[in-house]
């Protein structure tokens, strides 16, 4: 009988997982010894703290990231899936949402084996409760451009899509530029557009601010190297 592919969600940052993640998952990690993982450090780190008891060198872990061939992902599941359940660990947060877990999830449909998600938190969803803005439609835009004149191109074509949809736009950046960002959305937004910023979510230093551009030209937060997500709405 074939496995089960187990969407195993994380923390979104170094903090102890007993208090952000529900208690379905540590009977999981524990019965489980076949990993597709974002990073392979990041992931025994997290397993030895569900399970410190855990020999994290009996483990098989098979990397998935932008220079993973889709054929290679078909071998492993095709070397294990009669015998073994399968776990999918992100790097942080929900497996499949933004990150490369979602080829891993398509093939195993392909090959008709079970899915199963378990619940956990995700940036995404977390700061569109906490923002305010319209939970009924929305987009995740992941990473905008860097460079100009593409990125103000594309924070003016995310708020056009906000007053012209109604649908409020979250985006992300790399933490060591979110300033350069929040700098660049308070210089090309209308001031008038509200622009939320969840930083350390879940965290101790958690921080969810949603203001009119025009407000937030009165001081900026420091968000360098702070993990942190965006959005735009009215």
């Amino acid at each position: 009988m074939a496995g089960k592919l187990i969407l195993i969600p994380t923390t979104l940052g170094d903090e102890n997982p007993y208090n952000v993640l529900p208690r379905d998952i540590f009977p999981v990690i524990q019965s489980v010894s076949h990993f597709f993982v974002e990073d392979v450090r990041t992931a025994r780190r997290f397993i030895k703290k569900i399970d410190p008891e855990r020999n994290i060198d009996s483990l098989e872990f098979f990397e998935i990231n932008k220079r993973t061939r889709y054929a290679d992902l078909s071998e492993f599941f095709a070397k294990y899936a009669t015998e073994h359940d399968f776990g999918v660990i992100s790097e942080a947060g929900c497996p499949g949402v933004a990150d490369p877990g979602a080829d891993v999830v398509r093939i195993a449909h392909q090959r008709g084996i079970i899915v199963k998600p378990i619940v956990g938190p995700s940036s995404i969803l977390l700061s569109l409760m906490a923002s305010g803005m319209n939970g009924q439609q929305f987009a995740f835009a992941g990473y905008i451009p860097v460079k100009h004149p593409a990125r103000g191109k594309a924070i003016k074509h995310l708020e056009h899509r906000v007053y012209y949809e109604d649908q409020t736009q979250i985006f992300i950046e790399t933490p060591y530029r979110n300033n350069s960002l929040m700098q660049d959305l308070v210089r090309t937004l209308d001031e008038k557009t509200l622009l939320c910023v969840a930083c350390d979510l879940t965290l101790e230093t958690e921080y969810i601010a949603t203001k009119p551009v025009r407000e937030w030209k009165k001081g900026l937060p420091d968000l360098h190297k702070r993990p942190a997500i965006f959005l735009i709405g009215k």
